[in-house]
């Protein structure tokens, strides 16, 4: 036998080998289930009665931000998302989602939720927003710590509040809507269901601008 008809020989018994490992594996390994998934438009995914909101509880319009603290486009997004609040005070809320992508998101996200418990929910937001860049990458966001005391917290009792099974609870329903949704990067918005296509600051007050229209008809 030469070489060339052994190397053929040696491809041949290779590739058959491989289609019966492949077999095998496929036999033994069940099928994927069929996840019953929500759609981006089923309201079930998108809002919690556990999320924050700020708006009126019965607004026509409702921004869905998939958010995560640690997220410099997020921090970026925010001065545009609280000018479209303040433009229709009656008619637009917003509900915040978290998403734990980053180092410190988790950290920060409880401190937020901490935050809660003291009443002081949006000055704590705004507090770790604007020091964002000297905690996002410490996982253990330090300064988003200071920066929430700053303003008022009381970091004794948020340290408890942040490790209760409330807490732990959000974040996780939370993440298995992150995967629900089929979440890729933050911020993610959806208003009344609709899912910002086009992303920056613009689009997403045309779709709520839209969106109002319908409501008004």
């Amino acid at each position: 036998m030469n070489r060339r008809t052994l190397v053929l020989v040696i491809s041949v018994l290779l590739l058959a080998a491989f289609a019966a490992a492949a077999f095998f594996y496929q036999g033994a390994t069940p099928p994927p289930q069929k996840q019953a998934a929500p759609s981006p438009q089923d309201a079930s995914a998108l809002v919690r009665f556990h999320s924050p909101v700020f708006g009126p509880a019965k607004a026509p319009v409702t921004i869905v931000e998939f958010f995560d603290p640690s997220c410099e486009a997020c921090r970026a997004f925010y001065p545009h998302v609280k000018q479209i609040l303040a433009e229709n005070p009656a008619d637009v809320r917003l509900v915040l989602r978290y998403v734990l992508f980053h180092q410190g998101s988790e950290e920060a996200a409880r401190l937020l939720e901490a935050a809660r418990k003291q009443d002081l929910y949006p000055q704590v937001l705004e507090a770790v927003l604007a020091a964002q860049p000297q905690w996002h990458d410490d996982a253990k966001a330090a300064k988003a710590l200071e920066a929430a005391a700053a303003v008022g917290l009381d970091l004794d009792k948020a340290r408890v509040d942040m490790r209760s099974p409330e807490v732990d609870a959000v974040l996780k329903t939370d993440m298995q809507d992150v995967k629900t949704v089929g979440i890729q990067g933050t911020p993610t918005f959806f208003v009344n269901g609709q899912p910002l296509t086009e992303f920056g600051p613009e689009p997403l007050r045309q779709l709520v601008l839209s969106e109002l229209a319908k409501a008004r008809q």
